[in-house]
């Protein structure tokens, strides 16, 4: 047993998310999205390398030597699975674990709209979910690939930086592959994947232009694509990916991405107020021939209107989403009129609205 397993084990007691260790501070764990001090004594930074380097395997205490930064997977048998992070900074060393739960929750069990269920079982195409750290995306992605692999008979590949949730093959085949570890880059795995008969491919982030041009090939040549963004919308996931790409090459690119994309799931996580927890706001873009065209000709600040009138289809705005959160009590006014889109929605619900030119 690692000696930071007894820190891993506190951790799942308190319900935590996270665990932060840092040269010259006490553990911290966030809990409910607040982070929380355990009461400990600072940490000193060759305790805490030792600490850390225990569990890490060479190659990634290598390259974390190399670089400042490294990314990895640790599984606490018969606990639970973490997201590994080691950096440095201006004490010494620092880590931070993210809990990673063993049994994956479902579609249902989530409180996810139908709609995402209809994106596992697409034939092809590409559906991303997209959120800021730390609002759930995983769990999604997660719970779209469980639907999969229970319903369809085909082979899932998954890319991911780490591994993060682990699909035991059921009705499907799943391979996991762990860049850095199976695999050079999102790039190299994806050229790979496509000459290794896969129906589903997740790529656990989309961060450069040969992956995101990869992903779209794959999408466009039979495949389903499952991917993530760090974008808070729908719009603005259609444009981040068109603006990685050359001035010269977004026509083309704007054209693919009408074929390709099949959906959109942008989310926020919200701190609940009836009941210890976090609860989702999804905003969910289903994208249908009009969507496809405001994305071919370069409109998408029209998208949220079609949303709007596209409700029937599986669209769901996300201020809808929030208001749904607000009417049952579950979050605050001020938290729902921080994360909404249109402010003005919200703006009389607060007690103490801020001047107009904040709307």
């Amino acid at each position: 047993m690692a000696r930071i397993d007894s820190f891993l084990k506190f951790m799942r007691e308190q319900d935590a998310s996270d665990l932060h260790l840092s040269t010259g501070n006490p553990p911290m764990l966030r809990i409910h999205g607040e982070l929380v001090r355990i009461d400990a004594p600072p940490l000193e930074n060759d305790d805490l390398k030792a600490l850390v380097y225990e569990i890490a395997p060479e190659i990634k205490i290598k390259q974390f030597e190399e670089t400042g930064d490294v990314d990895f997977g640790y599984e606490y048998p018969g606990l639970a699975r973490y997201r590994s992070n080691f950096l440095n900074q201006k004490n010494g060393i620092a880590a931070v674990f993210r809990l990673i739960p063993s049994k994956i929750l479902t579609s249902d069990q989530l409180g996810l709209p139908p709609v995402i269920k209809r994106f596992a079982m697409l034939k092809k195409g590409m559906v991303l979910v997209t959120g800021p750290t730390g609002s759930g995306k995983s769990t999604t992605l997660a719970a779209m690939v469980d639907y999969a692999n229970l319903h369809r008979k085909d082979h899932i590949i998954t890319v991911e930086d780490p591994i993060e949730f682990v699909h035991r093959s059921q009705q499907c085949l799943v391979n996991h592959r762990e860049v850095g570890v199976h695999t050079k880059s999102f790039a190299s795995a994806l050229r790979g994947a496509l000459r290794e008969d896969p129906d589903i491919i997740l790529v656990g982030e989309m961060r450069d232009l040969e992956t995101i041009e990869l992903a779209l090939t794959a999408a466009a040549t039979g495949h389903l694509v499952f991917g993530t963004l760090h974008t808070s919308n729908a719009p603005k996931t259609i444009d981040r990916i068109i603006d990685v790409f050359p001035t010269n090459q977004q026509n083309q690119i704007r054209a693919s991405l009408a074929e390709s994309l099949k959906g959109v799931v942008a989310q926020n996580l919200f701190k609940r107020v009836d009941k210890p927890g976090r609860c989702a706001a999804l905003e969910i873009l289903v994208c249908d021939n009009p969507i496809a065209n405001l994305i071919r000709e370069a409109k998408t600040h029209q998208i949220p209107g079609m949303m709007q009138v596209g409700k029937k289809k599986g669209n769901q705005p996300l201020d809808d989403a929030i208001m749904e959160h607000l009417r049952a009590a579950r979050v605050t006014p001020e938290e729902a009129y921080e994360k909404a889109s249109d402010k003005k929605k919200f703006r009389s619900l607060l007690k103490a609205p801020p001047d107009d030119f904040e709307d």
